[in-house]
């Protein structure tokens, strides 16, 4: 954060620039009121310090001047008026008046100033707001050094825990705190690594800032493998220890963004998968024949129209069947809808079980078929519906009540000879029904402008 002071004493602002600086912050200075009027110079401030008293203009003034901005940093911006006395009670009403937020005493030591204005500066004061404490896990450290940590940490909103060493996993698990301070006092390297290995063991391991010296390499290397992630030496500086707390809270807020980050994807991940299944599911469902499992009457559309595509840019062959049962009126009429339901569904396993893996049987009207064979020519497309024809003639459908029933088919072929789909289905209709006034149980290949309607079965 930066930090504005408008005053004339110098001793003041160094130490204000001890105390901060190391941490990170910036100390910006204007020497009286209407320097900094004329510099607009807090436009980058986020707290401002200012004479109580002062010639032509005081601390008092400026603070009002600042509250009845209409600008709202100016609104809320934490002032506090610099006094060389202790304050009187004019002064305190001036203060309520002005409605500055407090008073700084020239006098003030470094360790005093850190804890009036370290909560302000941390951002974790905000006007008129309280604080929410962090907890830090504390562990090896002797009395003098913890005492003197907790005074430096705790008005940064960082609550230190000492608990003792054999009870530092339950704390742990108590406090889960994000941050460990470790000191060497209990067992030294070794006690600290010991202490590093049982929290690691029980997956509460934080981000660990060592305190103390240690100056074998590999000593340090053993430490910084076990878990240390920063390190300050003693004797302890204030600032030092700021700024390594300050590195921590940036990295806990990059970890946390990075599995905040993991934790979308991996939702999106499993949401995509979801999608995809629900997509595959309805796609099969509304490309589907629910009574034959075979593909519908929109799904042969589709293919087919694909199938000319390809035929026209690279010349990808493919035939056409369509094939209709003969006298299926008759069967649903004799045997009943069931029946018929069934010899549709028997005669569809057979289709289905007679064609490659690149075919494509379709059930595209009441007991209409269509299939599509890719790669494959006119003659062997012929053969393929005359083997179906076959399969079907020679092998009576039984029912559940042992009846049987002896259901024929008829087939009309077609190449992509035609310029378009309706053309091309035209064409192999044509052939189907040619079929059918040939005496049913029939394949009968179109004929285009080359070669008449021929027929395959005609000596069955």
């Amino acid at each position: 954060m930066n930090l504005l002071a408008i005053s004339r004493h110098r001793d003041l602002i160094e130490r204000l620039r001890t105390a901060f600086e190391g941490a990170g912050h910036h100390i910006l200075q204007a020497e009286d009121p209407l320097e900094a009027l004329a510099r607009d110079a807090w436009n980058q401030a986020q707290v401002l310090l200012v004479d109580a008293t002062g010639e032509p203009m005081n601390g008092y003034r400026l603070t009002q001047l600042l509250r009845g901005e209409a600008r709202v940093l100016f609104q809320h911006i934490p002032i506090y008026l610099i006094l060389d006395h202790p304050p009187t009670d004019l002064d305190l009403q001036a203060l309520k008046a002005s409605e500055a937020d407090g008073f700084i005493h020239t006098g003030q030591t470094l360790q005093q100033l850190l804890n009036h204005l370290g909560p302000v500066m941390s951002g974790g004061l905000p006007r008129h707001g309280s604080q929410v404490h962090i907890p830090v896990l504390a562990l090896g450290l002797h009395s003098a050094l913890a005492r003197q940590s907790r005074a430096i940490l705790q008005h940064y909103g960082l609550e230190l825990h000492s608990p003792r060493a054999r009870n530092a996993v339950q704390a742990q698990q108590a406090l889960a705190a994000p941050l460990l301070l470790l000191g060497l006092s209990s067992g030294g390297v070794e006690g600290a690594l010991d202490q590093l290995d049982q929290l690691r063991e029980h997956n509460l391991l934080p981000f660990t800032i060592l305190l103390g010296q240690v100056r074998d390499e590999a000593l340090q290397r053993r430490l910084f493998l076990g878990g240390i992630a920063d390190w300050v030496p003693l004797p302890l500086s204030a600032p030092r220890l700021i700024h390594a707390f300050k590195r921590a809270m940036e990295w806990q807020h990059v970890r946390r963004i990075q599995n905040e980050y993991e934790s979308a994807i991996h939702d999106l991940r499993e949401r995509r998968g979801r999608l995809e299944i629900e997509t595959a599911a309805l796609r099969n469902e509304v490309l589907t024949d629910p009574l034959t499992e075979l593909l519908n009457r929109r799904a042969f559309d589709q293919n087919l129209e694909h199938a000319l595509r390809q035929w026209e840019r690279h010349r990808r062959a493919f035939v056409l069947l369509l094939g209709d049962i003969d006298h299926f009126k008759l069967i649903n009429d004799r045997f009943g809808h069931p029946v018929g339901d069934e010899v549709l569904r028997q005669i569809a396993g057979r289709i289905r079980a007679s064609l490659r893996k690149s075919d494509l049987a379709f059930r595209i009207g009441g007991e209409e078929f269509a299939i599509l064979l890719t790669e494959t020519s006119l003659k062997a497309g012929a053969e393929v519906g005359n083997k179906l024809r076959r399969s079907i003639d020679e092998n009576p459908i039984l029912l559940p009540t042992g009846q049987s029933i002896f259901p024929t088919m008829s087939f009309g072929v077609g190449g992509p000879g035609a310029s378009t789909q309706e053309a091309l289905m035209a064409q192999v209709d044509r052939a189907l029904y040619q079929a059918k006034r040939m005496g049913r149980n029939q394949v009968v290949v179109a004929a285009d402008e080359e070669r008449p309607p021929q027929s395959l079965s005609a000596d069955r």
